[in-house]
């Protein structure tokens, strides 16, 4: 195997702490672009799901050639027509599906793409092989045997691109490309909507009812707090857990579930600190989220939080599962606003560098260039 460090791997303007090694000085996007075909089979909704269409969008804005094949989804399909991205929905169902892999490959065939990005597991399994290259994007430490039929793989954090040459992938063929978030401000939500007093210390969560998100330890930290309230904007199957902790701790009465939402922009405006509780958490796009809207971080120290931030600079970090520990970073912030300002300021520029739009799309438009099949 090639050295792990190979400079092949990871396209110019990396984020800090990167190696060196890892960068490479490389040409501006060729003014011809590559043909992509862009292959989504998400769930109803995800990060991974909104960084699709967030990066799809954004790349035909900078002149991508390319379609997307989408799981059935009229809003999903209605943003990316929106944007001028050509979309087909196919059912992307489970093993008795046979529709989709066979018009799959017909589009393909169609379109004649350079590339084809198909996006997670079930995506992959159905990737059409053909005279294009074939390119597998993860989110997660997900099991390579999904990735048979891909050239090359992007992991979104280093620490992914790690795990996939621990599993044996060359590290030629595998490359880290980071995500990006929306940064535009939104008026903040009106606390009185919510049933939250005006000047009470207002923490924010986002993220799946999920048991890999902590919501259980941010409940926790919220009752060493007691003059402070929490948000928890997101839907899934903890839901009703979560209520019932919330009750014993006693904490019920300053805890408002929101349910999904999409004005995460707004909701950040009306918090004074975000709250990442995650217990596994491979990239946080829910930290880049929060950089972008310059509101100050504490976040349980899981894989991709502790990646992005740098601790007392960028945000504040504290051991995973330990309400203590998180409450007293929670202390030392509501103490001390003017940290939390420089934080915050600190944060953002490390996010115009190398999270927001602008680098990203550049970077990929770079790797579409070094991958693409040569005609």
């Amino acid at each position: 195997m090639s050295d792990p460090n190979s400079r092949q791997s990871t396209p110019p303007d990396t984020p800090p702490d990167s190696s060196a090694e890892d960068s490479v000085d490389g040409p501006e996007p060729a003014s011809s672009q590559p043909k992509v075909l862009q292959v989504m089979a998400g769930a109803e909704t995800g990060g991974a799901e909104a960084f699709f269409t967030r990066l799809t969008c954004a790349l035909t804005r900078a002149g991508q050639d390319q379609q997307a094949v989408i799981r059935t989804h009229p809003a999903r399909r209605a943003a990316l027509e929106e944007a001028g991205v050509p979309v087909t929905e196919l059912p992307f169902g489970g093993k008795f599906d046979l529709r989709t892999k066979k018009s799959l490959k017909k589009i393909a065939k169609a379109f004649d793409p350079d590339i084809v990005l198909v996006w997670m597991n079930r995506a992959a399994k159905v990737a059409p092989k053909g005279d294009w290259t074939v390119v597998g994007r993860l989110g997660g430490y997900y099991k390579l045997k999904n990735y048979k039929r891909c050239d090359h793989l992007i992991a979104n954090t280093q620490d992914i691109r790690d795990y996939l040459l621990r599993e044996g992938w060359p590290a030629e063929r595998a490359w880290y490309l980071p995500n990006f978030v929306d940064d535009r401000r939104m008026p903040p939500v009106d606390r009185a909507s919510l049933d939250t007093p005006e000047g009470v210390p207002l923490l924010l969560c986002l993220g799946r009812l999920h048991v890999n998100k902590g919501f259980d330890t941010a409940l926790e930290t919220l009752a060493k707090l007691p003059e402070a309230y929490l948000w928890i904007a997101g839907e899934g199957r903890e839901e009703s857990a979560l209520k019932e902790l919330a009750g014993r701790l006693g904490v019920a009465h300053r805890v408002r579930f929101l349910g999904w939402r999409d004005d995460a922009p707004a909701l950040l405006a009306a918090a004074d600190v975000f709250f990442c509780s995650s217990r596994h958490e491979p990239l946080g796009n829910i930290v880049l989220e929060a950089w972008a809207q310059g509101v100050p971080i504490v976040a349980a120290a899981s894989q991709g939080p502790s990646q992005l931030i740098k601790d007392g600079k960028t945000g504040l970090l504290a051991p995973v599962d330990n309400p203590d520990a998180l409450a007293k970073a929670f202390r030392r912030l509501l103490d001390d606003r003017a940290l939390g300002h420089d934080m915050a300021g600190q944060a953002h520029e490390q996010f115009t560098q190398h999270f927001s739009e602008g680098p990203v799309v550049a970077a990929y438009q770079r790797f579409f260039d070094a991958v693409a099949r040569k005609r």
